[in-house]
């Protein structure tokens, strides 16, 4: 064994590639990128210059320590900051070009007072979540009697709640709440009618007849997660995670493997410990006990069972199925990728792909392609 370190190889490539199909969804619109919780856990510093690289002019982030980093490595893009505007912070929004995502009439009111050669904030506009955000009847009443420029606003915007929903009767009330905020908007005789919109998400862009209006901002999907889940992924993995064997045990029928005992072996087995845990932001409930299946890796082509709970540090895994030769200290078993995509890992781990991606640890040595 040369490492304790289990590999992490993200490929820029395919992130690209993903970006490239949903930019050909948008059409005439403009296809942004979600990069908050440092890109999905791959780095904002290696995603957002490969997404620059694809065409990618606008970027999406939570926190304004995340907009700034962005801006270091990309500098003539617009980053918008979707957490609010932190008013006390008005000089680094100047000073790096950012854009506020505003959802009060609190943060509206701050950045009225914003110095000039400020870049156009967004406003957000509650249409479903009562999560960020004016509600639509404040939107509608702001958009009919302001003109919006003057508050330095130049986009308006909403959220999906259920857009990887097949035919959700909430997602198409969403979308009727906005489209007639945008018809307000854009009529003849607004002031507003160079305002931008952006409603679209990740599975927004596979929803039949969903208005893009001028920008989309995907995220999850770019980082290969199914948009449409029960149905065929259209985006390609974009993380591999392999961890390498530390030992390998034989454990006799009817001993317990791990914290607590929860798996218990029903015949004579090999077990193989791998480097790899919840400290590394592994889920620690894809555990394979009696009350859940768990999770599995695939050790020499074959696709093996965990057995008993995921420690902070180490996995064991029945790999009594695997030829003997097949197999030694040193070798990398594969936790994420082929059959094992981040929405299965998800599931087996009882969470989603989402915080899968989101808590890829700081201890992997990390591999790019692509680049």
């Amino acid at each position: 064994m040369d490492d304790h370190a289990a590999r992490l190889t993200i490929d820029l490539a395919a992130l690209r590639a993903n970006w490239l199909t949903l930019d050909r969804l948008s059409g005439p619109a403009e296809t942004g990128a979600v990069v908050k919780a440092d890109a999905y856990g791959l780095g904002i510093e290696t995603a957002v210059p490969a997404l620059v690289k694809a065409g990618c002019r606008t970027f999406f982030v939570a926190h304004l320590s995340e907009a700034i980093r962005a801006r270091a490595v990309a500098p003539n893009v617009a980053i918008y900051v979707l957490n609010g505007f932190a008013a006390g912070r008005m000089q680094d929004y100047v000073a790096h070009r950012l854009r506020p995502v505003l959802g009060s009439a609190g943060e509206i009111a701050a950045w009225r007072g914003r110095p000039e050669g400020a870049e156009p904030a967004a406003l957000h506009v509650d249409t479903a979540m009562n999560r960020l955000g004016l509600r639509p009847d404040e939107g509608m009443d702001l958009v009919r009697s302001t003109r919006l420029a003057d508050l330095g606003i130049g986009l308006t915007m909403t959220h999906f709640a259920s857009a990887e929903v097949p035919q959700s009767a909430d997602t198409q009330a969403q979308i009727a709440r906005f489209s007639a905020l945008q018809a307000v908007i854009q009529a003849p005789e607004s002031p507003n009618r160079a305002v931008g919109a952006s409603l679209c998400n990740s599975s927004g862009h596979f929803i039949p007849g969903v208005p893009f209006f001028q920008l989309t901002r995907p995220g999850y999907a770019l980082y290969g997660g199914n948009p449409t889940p029960g149905q065929r992924n259209p985006m390609k993995p974009v993380i591999r995670l392999e961890a390498p064997v530390v030992q390998l045990l034989h454990v006799p029928e009817g001993e317990a493997v791990g914290y607590s005992g929860r798996w218990v072996a029903r015949r004579d087995s090999r077990i193989a410990t791998v480097s790899c845990g919840y400290a590394d932001g592994f889920p620690r409930n894809a555990g394979n006990g009696p009350d859940h299946p768990g999770g599995s890796a695939i050790v020499a082509g074959r696709e093996c069972p965990f057995a008993g709970n995921v420690s902070m540090d180490l996995i064991t895994i029945d790999v009594t199925d695997v030829p003997e030769s097949s197999l030694r200290p040193g070798d990398f078993v594969t936790l994420i990728g082929d059959t094992l995509d981040i929405d299965r890992v998800g599931v087996a781990g009882r969470t989603i792909g989402y915080e899968i991606l989101t808590n890829l640890g700081k201890r992997y040595r990390r591999v790019t392609l692509g680049d």
